[in-house]
């Protein structure tokens, strides 16, 4: 734990430095196939330090996690069977019956799987290594990340641009909360209007 807390602050102390938005990119990156820390950490730091650039660094997170996605799922094509004792033993959110369920939604939900990993807390290194291992389609399995990651990331942008420093509070503590609704609510909709036509 104290591990991961060190990371963490590492992680913090780029958005101190003029070099906040390359590794802004680099962790979303990173963090699509094996990091265990979230972009989200360093974007909020950023988007407060300098707000007027928060839909530019919403941007650069964006490309750096649907471009690091592609790699967890070249990653899934390709040395998935070489890979995974060290990804089961080593990353968290990898264990061989996460993977058994990941499989059991991509047969049925192949564009919902990747876009609720992209948009929740749920972990979004598992899905685009999944995505890989049991060959979704690939340019579903890009829009989906694209739109899913987007949202999540413009979302937080928007809040710390649109309400400040105040809501920093708020969306560390209910933000995951808040995606989830969101995520509900988007498949609800869609939903309705498969069985209403």
């Amino acid at each position: 734990m104290r591990a991961v807390r060190r990371l963490y602050d590492w992680v913090l102390h780029w958005a101190e430095t003029p070099y906040g938005a390359p590794a802004l990119f680099i962790l979303a990156f990173a963090e699509s196939s094996f990091f265990p820390i979230p972009p989200d950490v360093l974007l909020l730091a950023l988007c407060l330090s300098l707000p007027a650039r928060s839909y530019r660094f919403a941007l650069i997170a964006s490309a750096g996690s649907v471009l690091g996605g592609m790699v967890g799922y070249g990653i899934g094509v390709g040395l998935w069977e070489g890979l995974a004792p060290v990804f089961y033993h080593y990353i968290p959110g990898f264990t061989e019956d996460v993977f058994r369920h990941v499989q059991r939604l991509f047969a049925e939900y192949d564009f919902w799987t990747v876009f609720a990993a992209g948009f929740t807390p749920i972990p979004y290194k598992v899905i685009t290594i999944g995505a890989g291992v049991f060959r979704i389609n690939f340019p579903i399995f890009v829009i989906a990340s694209l739109i899913s990651r987007s949202l999540r990331f413009f979302l937080i942008a928007w809040l710390l641009h649109y309400f400040g420093a105040p809501i920093r509070g708020f969306i560390e503590k209910y933000f995951n909360l808040l995606t989830l609704i969101v995520a509900g609510l988007l498949l609800l909709v869609f939903l309705l209007a498969r069985f209403a036509f």
